[in-house]
C-alpha cells in the first residue's frame, strides 16, 4: 500500500475507508507519519510500539489502496493502579493535502468507538486542545488526572464510561516508548 497517492481531494472524505491497519500497511503508515510530522520520531515510535505489541487499536484511512491517514491507541496505566482499561490516542496523522477532508475526524471517531467496544473507560491524548475539544475531549485535570510529561493544558480526556472516576492526582503513564519523543511533541 502506498501513502498519499493521487486520490481526488475534493469530496475525498466520501471515498475514504477507515479500517484496521494490516501488516502490509506498515511501510505506508510510516510514510504517512513522516509526511505529517517534522521528524521521523512519531514514525519510529509507532514502529517500536507495534514491535512490542503495545498498540491495541490501529486504524488507517484508505482511498483505493492509498493510505492517507493513521491513528494508534495504546493502553495506559495509572498510579495509583486503577481497575479499569484506558487508552492513549496518538499519534494521529493525515497526509498533507488531505487534512481538511474530515479524515482525522473519522479516524478519531472510529478509534474512540473501537476503544469503547474493547471496554475502555476513557481515552487520553496529549494534543491541541482546540482540535480535540470538537470530539468531546476535556482537560484531564477536571477528572483528577495528571501526566508524566508535566503538561496540563494539552493533556485531555474523553470519558467513555461514567464509572471511571480516578482519585485526585492520579498519574497516567504511557508506554515506555513514548519517552523517546521530544518534549512538547503533540500526538
Amino acid at each position: 500500500m502506498s501513502a498519499g497517492g493521487t486520490a481526488r481531494k475534493r469530496g475525498a472524505e466520501a471515498l475514504v475507508r477507515i479500517r484496521p491497519e494490516q501488516p502490509r500497511d506498515a511501510a505506508a503508515v510510516r510514510q504517512v507519519l513522516v509526511s505529517a510530522f517534522p521528524s521521523s520520531a512519531e514514525a519510529d515510535l509507532v514502529e517500536q510500539l507495534r514491535a512490542g505489541g503495545k498498540i491495541d487499536v490501529s486504524l488507517v484511512a484508505d482511498i483505493d489502496g492509498d493510505i492517507i491517514g493513521h491513528v494508534a491507541f495504546t493502553r495506559v496505566s495509572f498510579d495509583p493502579p486503577l481497575d479499569f482499561l484506558a487508552h492513549g490516542l496518538g499519534p494521529l496523522a493525515v497526509v498533507p493535502g488531505h487534512e481538511r477532508h474530515a479524515v482525522g475526524r473519522r479516524l478519531v471517531q472510529n478509534g474512540l468507538a473501537a476503544c469503547h467496544a474493547r471496554d475502555a473507560c476513557m481515552v487520553v491524548v496529549l494534543g491541541d486542545p482546540k482540535y480535540y475539544r470538537r470530539f468531546g475531549f476535556e482537560p484531564a485535570s477536571r477528572h483528577g488526572l495528571r501526566n508524566e510529561f508535566g503538561v496540563e493544558e494539552s493533556f485531555m480526556v474523553f470519558m467513555l464510561e461514567a464509572r471511571a472516576h480516578p482519585p485526585p492526582a492520579t498519574l497516567v503513564r504511557y508506554a515506555d516508548e513514548f519517552q523517546s519523543l521530544p518534549r512538547g511533541a503533540a500526538l
